[in-house]
């Protein structure tokens, strides 16, 4: 059993028991939170596809952590002009883990 679940203006597969990373949510470690809009949803084969969220459907999730992803650099550069710059940053991020999806 999957779905498809827009989070934080991106779209997951998610199952049950499964851990996603995130941009950043407001939420608390330890507490639970639900999402309702579900594009997408497979039990056992049986697909039902939402227009374009399905109606009544949530998946409910445990937040485990804050974090930072890993440092991405940014590099610029204009050849035969002499100019080169060199900027970085890491993204902030949540780790999630998937306890239902109804």
């Amino acid at each position: 059993m999957y779905a498809i679940v827009d989070i934080a203006g991106q779209q997951f597969k998610v199952e049950e028991g499964r851990r996603v990373y995130v941009n950043r949510l407001q939420a608390e470690e330890g507490s639970t939170i639900s999402f309702e809009k579900v594009l997408l949803k497979d039990t056992d084969g049986n697909v039902v596809v939402g227009t374009p969220y399905l109606d009544g459907a949530t998946v409910s999730a445990t937040v485990l952590k804050h974090l930072k992803g890993k440092k991405v650099l940014v590099f610029k550069k204009k050849r035969r002009k002499g100019y080169q710059k060199c900027n970085g940053h890491r993204q902030h991020l949540t780790q999630i883990q998937i306890d239902t999806i109804s």
